[in-house]
């Protein structure tokens, strides 16, 4: 009969035997998902970032790994569902899959876009024509940005501030409008023309009114007409 030692050496022998088995029966499992779908995370990655280059400073995608029960997908083809939707910030892409691209499949990823922005160096109060000095710039993820935040300083400068704005506002679209060249009740010289005529008429206007904006004109017979901006003061007769 085998003595307690003979017994305790065969033990260690199996426990070092299961410990060689445990990495290969795991490279045996784990790779297999892994190598299934590095083709259609390493396309979702490059088509990202291609699609957000350029839009800041530096990009980084990560990609969240689909279901390791999926199939391998062979020949991905990466394409944006949907319209408008913004290539930063948490997206969804869809995969189409195998070599007639009949197969669907959508993935997860998140896009940090680092880039400059602009802010209101102090208090904005309604009606300010915003000059450059008025702005600061700053440094961050513009994915976490408001979503009409305006990225271009010289959208900004020379436009007017729609509402009052604390210091450290970012600038968003809804925020700004162009400067009145026409006010109400000014004087205003309307203009029409066509082939080989131009008449011009004096009339008073009833509405405020930017650049390229309409406003209702009352001519000095009380007809009512409606022109186009252009320019302080001055309207084209809109036909």
């Amino acid at each position: 009969m085998p003595g307690p030692l003979f017994h305790h050496i065969a033990r260690f022998v199996v426990s070092l035997a299961l410990l060689a088995m445990a990495p290969a029966v795991a490279a045996a499992g784990q790779p297999a998902a892994d190598a299934a779908e590095a083709p259609a995370v390493s396309a979702v990655r490059a088509f990202l970032l291609e699609r957000a280059g350029g839009l800041g400073d530096s990009v980084a995608v990560e990609v969240r790994s689909p279901s390791a029960h999926l199939p391998p997908c062979v020949a991905p083809e990466v394409f944006m569902p949907g319209r408008g939707q913004k290539p930063w910030g948490r997206v969804s892409v869809g995969v189409r899959c195998g070599e007639q691209q009949r197969r669907v499949r959508y993935m997860q990823a998140r896009v940090t876009v680092t880039g400059r922005y602009w802010v209101s160096a102090g208090e904005l109060p309604a009606g300010t024509p915003i000059r450059a000095g008025m702005l600061s710039a700053e440094q961050g993820d513009l994915s976490r940005l408001p979503a009409n935040a305006v990225l271009e300083r010289d959208r900004i400068v020379g436009q007017e501030a729609a509402r009052p704005l604390p210091a450290g506002t970012v600038i968003q679209s809804h925020q700004l409008r162009k400067p009145a060249l026409v006010e109400r009740r000014q004087a205003v010289t309307l203009v029409a023309g066509g082939e080989g005529f131009r008449i011009s008429r004096e009339g008073h206007a009833l509405d405020d009114g930017a650049l390229g904006g309409r406003v209702r004109v009352r001519l000095s017979n009380r007809e009512v007409v409606t022109a186009q901006v252009t320019g302080p003061g001055r309207a084209r007769v809109m036909f």
